[in-house]
């Protein structure tokens, strides 16, 4: 299942950069491309925030 950024985000940008395949794109808060996401939990990991989760 992908992994979704929730409204905790505050657009640090972290999760970007660990994204091994460029699922994670920038904006007021970021998003992750279901489609392209490998539910891999990187992005999750790295999050200083929190506010990654499966779903």
């Amino acid at each position: 299942m992908a992994y979704k950024i929730t409204d905790t985000c505050v657009a640090c940008g972290t999760c970007a950069g660990e994204c091994p395949v460029g699922a994670i794109s920038e904006g007021d808060i970021y998003k992750i491309d279901a489609d392209q996401c490998v539910s891999c939990g990187t992005c999750a990991d790295a999050c200083p925030t929190g506010a990654i989760v499966e779903g």
